[in-house]
């Protein structure tokens, strides 16, 4: 039986114990470049205990940031900065890990402290692009729909982040395919209302995530894990559903992705999410006994004995915490005095006296 404290290795590489850190936009880079902001955020935690420390949603191109402000992995400048981050957090015993993303018809927008709402031109904003003309809300700007040639361009800006991912020295990479940002679009029937290879049926709606892990599985080393955080429902009518992302999961599986990171919803605005303590954990659950591969599970994670009860009873491999992180970047040492494995809690020795 494992535990909350029991490593977990994926191809080569073994995690410490199940906890990760989820993606979490900081909206604090400059032209996508990371900076001392991102060095303590992220190394703050490598040094709390967590076993994964996963970078924000990282744009593939600069259009596909959410804001003007996000992190960006277009340019080979972008990796020194990145590489920096992960030499400290290597040095915590943690692995570190990118989330590849592009925003779609999400992309455009304001930091939630500065409204949240689409920036124009004089703000440092730009025309979003989608899978249909369709905005995300009424006060979204609309996307252009992309043709074939610039679904192209999209997939292989992925391969090249992925290969810039590798020169900045990280080990396990995570595609963002929920949320409603780009790759999300293309699933939900809510946003892709195409007519061609890439819109319609199930099979078409799932192409251009599966040609972009293809991609980037060619791409990235084989000892080294490849992920897919989904959106397992849209939690809307005539939207994408479990059922759906479970026959994903094994076609993902097939062309070698490792685990599944099990989110939901961001497609549309009127979506009606019951949150509350673990409401996710059941689609992490289902994904990994029907599709048979590991899965991550994240949302309203909060408590040493809930995370723990999770990866014991085979529900999920790996519990990914966010804000319970912010609150405290120390979680994953206290948990373990919780769950009664203190002896394996990754302590600092500068530290110790506290603990």
């Amino acid at each position: 039986m494992s535990h909350l404290f029991e490593p977990f290795t994926l191809r080569g590489v073994t995690l410490r114990n199940r906890i990760g850190v989820s993606p979490m936009c900081q909206y604090s880079a400059q032209d996508g470049f990371a900076n001392d902001w991102h060095l303590v955020h992220l190394g703050a935690r490598a040094a709390g205990g967590a076993a994964l420390v996963i970078v924000e949603a990282t744009a593939v191109e600069a259009r596909g940031r959410i804001s003007p402000q996000d992190l960006g992995l277009w340019d080979d400048a972008q990796i020194e900065m990145l590489a920096r981050i992960n030499h400290f957090v290597k040095g915590q015993g943690a692995v570190p890990a990118i989330q590849l993303a592009h925003a779609g018809r999400k992309a455009s927008t304001a930091r939630p402290w500065e409204g949240g709402g689409p920036v124009g031109a004089a703000q440092g904003g730009w025309q979003p692009v989608g899978a249909s003309p369709i905005p995300f809300a009424a006060h979204y700007s609309t996307p252009t729909e992309l043709s074939r040639q610039e679904i192209d361009v999209i997939r292989d800006a992925f391969g090249a982040a992925t290969i810039r991912a590798q020169a900045a020295g990280f080990d396990w990479l995570e595609i963002h395919a929920a949320h409603g940002y780009l790759l999300h679009s293309f699933l939900s029937p809510l946003s892709n209302q195409r007519r061609d290879d890439y819109g319609g049926s199930f099979e078409n709606r799932i192409r251009f995530l599966l040609e972009t892990a293809q991609t980037m599985r060619a791409l990235w080393p084989e000892d080294k894990p490849l992920t897919v955080r989904l959106s397992c429902t849209d939690w809307a009518d005539g939207g994408w559903t479990i059922e759906e992302s479970i026959a994903l999961a094994r076609r993902l599986k097939v062309v070698g992705v490792d685990l599944i990171d099990c989110s939901s919803g961001g497609s549309v605005p009127s979506a009606k999410i019951p949150v509350g303590a673990g409401y996710q954990t059941p689609f992490a659950e289902r994904i990994r006994r029907e599709a048979q591969i590991p899965t991550a599970a994240v949302g309203m994670i909060t408590q040493p004995m809930q995370a723990d009860e999770i990866v014991r009873n085979g529900r999920a491999d790996v519990v990914l915490l966010a804000r319970e992180l912010l609150r405290d970047p120390y979680w994953p040492l206290h948990a373990a005095q919780v769950v009664h494995q203190r002896d394996r809690a990754p302590l600092p020795p500068q530290y110790a006296r506290a603990f």
